[in-house]
């Protein structure tokens, strides 16, 4: 009977001990996870609500550029504002010398047209903005229309006909809160967190504000830190019922008499860290913007398949998106995602299953086809290269194209990293031929120099030979786009600016007076006849409003962005007569 009693007991006994260990061990688990969870979704969501301040503070860039292009001035305001609004923005503003004098809307904005920099509540991070050239970010505070804002605003310094640097004042959004974190903090509440946002009151300030907050107090969140200008952001995220994980305590504590129900706690336990194990995987294997394989993920993939199947032939394709900096410099690294996301898009529904495809960084991205050969491979990867790209952007499909360089295994290559350098020489080869293409690699595609890849166009135009402008031929208006350096110092401007300036941005006004119908009419005489490369003598309008006598040569071509564009070297008459009179007289 002892036997009978203590055994049971004994049993229990260790039972318990085992079974606290386990809870222990599980209750410091599930903390620690939830805690490197939370960490993620802080982190994630942290920089998305960052982006999302960024694209307001995009906004104040625009009118930033406008106004360095114009010179300071700044025409049709309320149009241009009107187009850059958004649901998350209050209004647009400009301040020059510090005073707020355009506000879109203007309707109940009318109190905002003050004098910024000697405002009791806004003249000290005004003028600290100001002086350290930062954008600062100011609030939150109450809106006349309902809600709080935010105010950014970004300091303009251009510079005058001497070169000299000035303060021409403030472009300024005011963004609504929480409008502008709406989509993420949405988006986390409902995976069961509580959330703040604060930033420190100035940049001089370590105190930190609050912007927005979920309802509930937060239980020893997580925080992720950002920097905007120089004020620093902090995003503070905790789980709605606390940290631990009560429940399964509660469930796991009732359960102790049943060796059973014990071994199913076990082997729930095992079950979660075998999943977060193959999670974690994924995530180091895959690129998180596209949701394709990373360069590491690739990389193991494709050496694998090649190692185990290496009499197989396989394609490797290598491709890149034509000018994505003019993408990301045009409308905004948001949008350069954007084609990104929509490239892979197109990748995973165009090749077959068992293709692996990845993106190595940037916008470069590759493919690796399995049992195919060039032949095989081809009409593929021209389809592909020729399919039409798109990416929406405010409401319309901007379209972009591709690269294509591939390379096939085994009859160029021995390893993957070898066929892999094929494709990336087969890539260069077509960007050296104008891009928007697919070319396959060939053995002559080894002498391939990239340094024909390294010249801009600033450093071939202004090492040319002579002098060089680019202006759009229109009868009634043409226009000024470009002039070297060579041409600036034969003509005695200072810089393109006062160029511009002083020429109305017209080649008509380069044009002496008594000759400009006559040479206008020449030269339309000369693109009417279908001429598209001749010479012209007259005399040029200098800096000082002197003229130089000078034999132009000219060809229009036609541009798809701005019609029937004029390329123009010119010859200093007197020059050539001196050096080549000979040549003259005969």
């Amino acid at each position: 009977m002892k036997q009978k009693t203590l055994i049971p007991l004994i049993v229990f006994l260790l039972g318990i001990c085992l079974v606290g260990i386990i809870l222990y061990k599980v209750d410091s688990h599930e903390t620690a996870q939830n805690h490197t969870t939370a960490l993620l979704n802080a982190t994630t969501y942290g920089e998305r609500i960052k982006n999302e301040i960024t694209e307001g503070i995009d906004v104040t860039d625009v009118l930033k550029q406008i106004l360095i292009s114009e010179s300071g001035e700044f025409n049709q305001f309320d149009m241009i504002a009107e187009n850059l609004m958004s649901d998350s923005i209050e209004s647009v503003q400009l301040a020059p010398n510090g005073v707020v004098t355009d506000i879109y809307p203007s309707t109940g904005n009318e109190a905002g047209k003050i004098d910024l920099l000697h405002d009791k509540d806004r003249g000290k991070i005004s003028c600290y903005a100001r002086d350290n050239h930062t954008i600062i970010t100011q609030g939150p505070f109450k809106l006349k229309q309902g809600g709080s804002g935010i105010a950014v605003r970004n300091p303009i310094f251009l510079k005058d006909e001497n070169g000299l640097e000035y303060f021409w004042g403030f472009t300024i959004v005011v963004l609504r809160v929480p409008d502008i974190f709406s989509d993420a903090v949405s988006a986390l509440s409902s995976f069961g967190y509580e959330y703040r946002i604060s930033k420190t009151d100035a940049p001089w300030s370590d105190t930190y504000n609050i912007i927005s907050q979920s309802n509930d107090s937060l239980i020893n969140p997580v925080s992720y830190t950002f920097t905007i200008g120089e004020e620093e952001w902090m995003f503070e995220v905790a789980p709605q019922g606390g940290w631990r994980n009560n429940l399964l305590i509660t469930k796991t504590s009732v359960i102790l008499i049943a060796n059973v129900i014990l071994l199913s706690v076990l082997t729930c336990v095992w079950l979660t860290s075998k999943e977060n194990k193959n999670r974690f995987q994924i995530l180091a294997h895959t690129d998180s913007l596209t949701n394709i394989y990373n360069r590491y993920g690739f990389d193991e993939l494709a050496a694998k398949m090649i190692a185990k199947n290496p009499k197989t032939h396989f394609v490797a394709a290598l491709f890149d998106i034509d000018d994505f900096k003019f993408i990301n410099d045009i409308y905004g690294h948001g949008y350069g995602d954007k084609a990104l996301k929509c490239l892979a898009d197109n990748m995973k529904a165009f090749f077959p299953s068992d293709a692996i495809l990845g993106r190595n960084g940037g916008d470069e991205f590759c493919v690796l086809l399995p049992n195919y050969t060039f032949e095989e491979a081809e009409a593929q990867l021209q389809q592909f290269t020729s399919l039409p790209k798109t990416f929406s952007c405010r409401g319309r499909e901007q379209q972009f194209y591709i690269s294509l360089g591939y390379a096939e295994y085994p009859t160029f290559a021995s390893s993957l990293s070898q066929l892999m350098r094929c494709a990336d020489a087969a890539l260069y080869e077509i960007k050296l031929h104008g891009k928007n293409g697919c070319m396959s690699y060939s053995k002559k595609l080894q002498s391939v120099v990239r340094k024909q890849l390294g010249f801009a166009l600033r450093d071939i135009s202004e090492h040319l030979p002579g002098a060089f402008i680019i202006y759009r031929a229109d009868k009634e208006d043409d226009e000024l786009f470009y002039a070297n350096h060579e041409f600036l110092s034969m003509t005695g401007y200072q810089s393109m600016d006062e160029f511009f300036r002083l020429t109305n941005k017209s080649f008509h006004n380069l044009i002496r007076e008594d000759e400009q119908q006559q040479i206008e009419a020449s030269i339309w005489k000369q693109i009417d006849s279908g001429n598209e490369n001749d010479y012209i003598h007259f005399h040029l309008r200098k800096a000082d409003g002197s003229y130089l006598s000078v034999l132009d040569h000219g060809r229009i071509v036609e541009s798809p962005q701005y019609g029937k564009v004029f390329y123009v070297l010119f010859m200093d008459w007197e020059d050539m007569h001196i050096h080549y009179s000979d040549k003259f007289s005969g």
